[in-house]
């Protein structure tokens, strides 16, 4: 039973980092993409999407090719920071971040895009900079659009699988999280343990989805 709890702590913990580690430049993107026009715009939306449609697996090994000893980002960072990444508790909050930040965009993007631009419009007239217009007018109309966004991509990191397992591994203890788990649990045969961590496992996606949509709905109403 400790086993279990340590395996949620550490999913929970991880999901959280990861959650507001990109949420600021999160916030930023979508706000670019929901207010600005510029060269390249499409190209960038495109990219930021594509963890949603590859496949996770893929999306591991690119990071494990980037961040790995002989990676072009990993053999930098340990030659001048020390710090190894890979199979590590930094590869699942890479993996984790990498893998929701697509999510939390388009949610914080929508909410962006609902706030009405004539009051941003207004306030420019009044001799608002833009920055001020943005944090005095657009984050706070749009913030429980912001909360959603976090909270959706808070849920997208506790169910995340194939990147996790590619570029972290499945080291019990230490890179193990609920998904990777329940995936292990079931190889070994271990059906009834693998059943409990799948039940906490929806209870928490649940718990977040539900929380996010109530968000959204505020927002909308």
């Amino acid at each position: 039973m400790a086993d279990t709890w340590q395996i949620v702590w550490f999913s929970v913990l991880m999901s959280a980092c990861a959650t507001v580690a990109i949420t600021p430049a999160a916030i930023v993107l979508a706000w670019l993409l929901a207010r600005k026009e510029w060269i390249g715009k499409s190209l960038v939306e495109t990219a930021v999407s594509l963890p949603l449609v590859m496949p996770p697996a893929a999306v591991g090994l690119i990071l494990l090719k980037l961040f790995g000893r002989r990676g072009e980002i990993g053999s930098i960072l340990e030659e001048k920071l020390g710090l190894e990444i890979v199979f590590t508790w930094r590869a699942v909050l890479l993996a984790l971040a990498v893998m929701s930040f697509p999510l939390m965009v388009r949610a914080v993007r929508l909410a962006f895009e609902q706030v009405p631009v004539r009051f941003e419009q207004v306030a420019r007239t009044l001799g608002a900079r833009s920055w001020r217009v943005f944090f005095e007018i657009t984050l706070p109309l749009g913030w429980r659009g912001v909360i959603a966004g976090m909270v959706l991509g808070f849920a997208r990191s506790l169910g995340e699988f194939g990147a996790t397992i590619v570029v972290a591994g499945a080291i019990p203890g230490k890179t193990a999280t609920l998904s990777v788990s329940i995936f292990n649990l079931i190889q070994l045969g271990r059906d009834a343990e693998a059943l409990r961590l799948l039940v906490i496992s929806v209870l928490l996606s649940f718990g977040a989805l539900w929380c996010s949509e109530m968000i959204f709905r505020r927002a909308r109403a």
